[in-house]
């Protein structure tokens, strides 16, 4: 278990670097998950704001059945869409924050690029 610990934080390492790296004063559209739950937030990293955030769990009151699947993360996607949108924000930098690109992280990209985000 410790040597995955290890090689998600080297994972996040490096994609934070590659984010200073190619932010170019845009936004960063950051994800984290938990077992129950994904989470995605706009944040301007040079004013230290949010700009919009959603959660599976807002996404379940809107009719997920579900808050851990693939299907709740694309309705998160097109939630963060709409809100990042709202505020004025079209382009973004996506920060999958150490995990695979794969399943839930890789449905909620879809979906908010979809929903209208650029990245």
């Amino acid at each position: 278990m410790a040597n995955q610990k290890k090689l998600f934080e080297r994972r996040q390492r490096r994609v934070r670097y590659r984010i200073g790296q190619l932010a170019g004063g845009r936004p960063r559209l950051s994800i984290y998950r938990s077992g129950r739950h994904i989470y995605a937030q706009v944040v301007d990293d040079a004013s230290m704001v949010t700009i919009a955030a959603a959660s599976s769990g807002e996404a379940a009151k809107s009719g997920a059945a579900k808050t851990w699947n693939v299907d709740a993360a694309g309705a998160v996607g097109k939630l963060i869409a709409k809100r990042a949108i709202e505020k004025g924000v079209r382009q973004v930098v996506f920060d999958r924050g150490g995990y695979l690109y794969h399943g839930r992280v890789k449905a909620l990209a879809e979906a908010a690029r979809e929903g209208g985000l650029e990245f």
